[in-house]
């Protein structure tokens, strides 16, 4: 049996199932799982707080695997998480999801329905694995107790070696018994730099370079890899940009950082990136919806030519054509790229000057644009603000980025002022962003940040949420309240689902269907849970309340900040996906 000291078992031993896996856990480094307590893993739970390991009871399982993708994302390490069979597993799907499209490498623990009653129709009874079997990097099925630790294990070295969410499916009467097991040691394996050819052929891309631009990517994140994407990019004087909800990519306040590309980006980015004659896309899969054209810019460079590094060689090519493609650790393939231009001559250092200006320019100029652009300008969004008392959005989202800690953690939820806020997120530290990346999911933000606040206790953590999605997941203030775990929420209050409320505006004439919120006071709502609540409608009061809010986390309390906005409305998610409707039935002509 292990012990508070977290020392393993060594050598082959007698021990129950149960000891197996909360060995194979100790071994594997992990001290928190997040979950709802149920009898399918009772006995392993039992020997928990000898093991050294804290479990955190939920309000809902799919909070459960957001937390355990917040904690990852945040510590490089595993998140770890467990529910009951049949029902509590199912509602691990949407959760495990959105960990499968960040990368995290989070471990999910089934307990099934018993060995001698599946396919009976038993109580609580589905099949677990096809659930799980495109949203998962690995699938362990443990087929008997005295395989427990050799299969756990790997499920936990294959999360870290794919970047992706495992499953590890157990019948729930496997955790009984006695067997001889002994404990695998953990397997890490380090991805290196790349071909020698494919480094040697960018290295000559980007020695020939006029205006190389670097794209920074999740993958500079997960390889540790931002010193050595910054001496790249001091070495080639090339623009950085971070890709699509990775802002955390690269230093905010490097003069070379050049802000966002994707939905509600940087202009600024966006009009370096379409100057560029070659484009290092450095750890990033170029994932369509971070490329697509924005503020009525369609600025991805036609006649650039492309080198993209990955550490999975799938991704290579497989959303814009390239012209090199590395198979590759991003920090390695950096480094090695560095050494190699220094033997070349290098073509940028050149025009360092003019390339120095063009980019303080473009910096300037978006910084400018967006500190007079306080709000939208469009005739819906207009007649919304008429005499509104409220706050008006990039307002207040400026106001937040300006009052924000300096190593704050912000997870962002979907929805329009969220994703708005793309334009106001800066960040010195990598580690620090956390959006649903592409499955998009409601519900997401509050439930990472919680995770992400139990990784890093230290840090200040913000979740922004619209007052639509809050209503998936403000059932975790009750975890909040109960574990005494100190987050804030930023929540915007507008009375409506606003991304589906614009494409009502833009394509639908305005006849409104589900979209309209009737809401109490979140901020009272927070209290009766627990928690604590502040109602902002001033900017010149959102600097104090975040003051505050910083202060409850240290205290262990959560705080939600109900942020009162109008009802205007950001550009939409998607308008190359709608059309204009056509109606050819009579009795539906008039819904044009």
């Amino acid at each position: 049996m292990s012990n508070p000291n977290r020392i393993v078992v060594d050598g082959v031993q007698k021990m129950t199932p149960s000891e197996a896996f909360i060995e194979t856990l100790v071994a594997q480094g992990v001290t928190d799982v997040f979950g709802i307590v149920g009898s399918a893993f009772m006995d392993a739970l039992d020997i928990f707080p000898a093991a050294g390991i804290r479990f955190i009871p939920v309000a809902h399982e799919q909070g459960a695997v957001h937390m355990a993708d917040g904690y990852a994302r945040v510590s490089g390490r595993h998140g770890v998480c467990i529910g009951q069979n049949g029902p509590g597993v199912t509602n691990f799907v949407t959760g495990l999801a959105a960990a499968y499209w960040a990368h995290s490498p989070v471990v999910m623990i089934t307990p099934e329905t018993g060995s001698m009653t599946m396919g009976l129709g038993g109580f609580q009874e589905t099949e677990q694995l096809p659930i799980f079997s495109k949203i998962t990097k690995y699938q362990a099925h443990v087929m008997n107790p005295r395989r427990m630790a050799e299969l756990t294990s790997r499920a936990f070295d294959r999360a870290l070696l794919e970047m992706g969410p495992t499953q590890v499916n157990i019948p729930r009467d496997f955790f009984y018994g006695d067997i001889e097991c002994e404990i695998p040691k953990p397997i890490r394996v380090k991805l290196g730099a790349g071909s020698e050819k494919a480094l040697e052929d960018a290295a000559d891309l980007l020695a020939s370079a006029k205006f190389p631009v670097i794209l920074a990517g999740g993958g500079v994140i997960m390889s540790g890899g931002t010193k050595e994407a910054i001496a790249l990019a001091e070495f080639l004087n090339a623009p950085v940009a971070n890709s699509y909800l990775h802002n955390d990519s690269f230093p905010a306040s490097h003069p070379l950082w050049v802000g966002p590309l994707g939905y509600q980006g940087s202009k600024a980015a966006m009009k370096l990136i379409s100057k560029a004659d070659v484009v290092l896309a450095l750890g990033t899969r170029l994932g369509p919806f971070g490329t697509l054209p924005q503020h009525g810019l369609d600025y991805w460079p036609k006649n650039a030519k492309i080198i993209q590094i990955d550490a999975d060689g799938k991704m290579l090519g497989l959303v814009k054509p390239i012209s090199v493609g590395i198979n590759g650790d991003a920090k390695e393939a950096a480094a090695a790229l560095l050494a190699k231009l220094k033997t070349r001559n290098v073509t940028a250092v050149q025009n360092k000057a003019e390339r120095d200006a063009t980019i303080k320019s473009e910096k300037k100029t978006w910084e400018d644009e967006l500190n007079t652009w306080t709000h939208e300008k469009d005739p819906y969004s207009m007649d919304m603000i008429k005499d509104s008392k409220a706050m008006h959005p990039r307002e207040m989202l400026r106001a937040i980025e300006k009052a924000l800690p300096k190593n704050s953690m912000v997870s962002t939820d979907i929805g329009n002022i969220c994703s708005v806020s793309n334009s106001y997120l800066r960040f010195d530290e990598p580690r620090s962003m956390f959006a649903a990346m592409s499955f998009g999911n409601c519900g997401y933000a509050f439930p990472v940040a919680i995770g992400a606040k139990i990784a890093a206790p230290n840090r200040p953590a913000f979740a922004y949420v619209g007052d639509g999605a809050w209503g998936i997941s403000l059932n975790e203030l009750l975890t909040c309240a109960r574990e005494k775990i100190g987050v804030t929420v930023i929540l915007f209050n507008n009375g409506q689902w606003g991304a589906e409320k614009k494409n009502h505006v833009d394509f639908y004439s305005r006849r409104y269907q589900g979209v309209e919120l009737i809401n109490p006071s979140w901020a009272a709502v927070a209290k009766s849970f627990g928690c604590e609540g502040i109602t902002v409608d001033k900017v010149t009061d959102v600097g104090a309340a975040i003051q505050t809010a910083v202060k409850n986390q240290a205290e262990g309390k959560t705080t939600v900040l109900e942020m009162m906005v109008t009802k205007e409305l950001g550009d939409p998610f998607r308008r190359d996906a709608l059309s204009k409707p056509v109606r050819h039935l009579d009795k539906y002509k008039s819904f044009v």
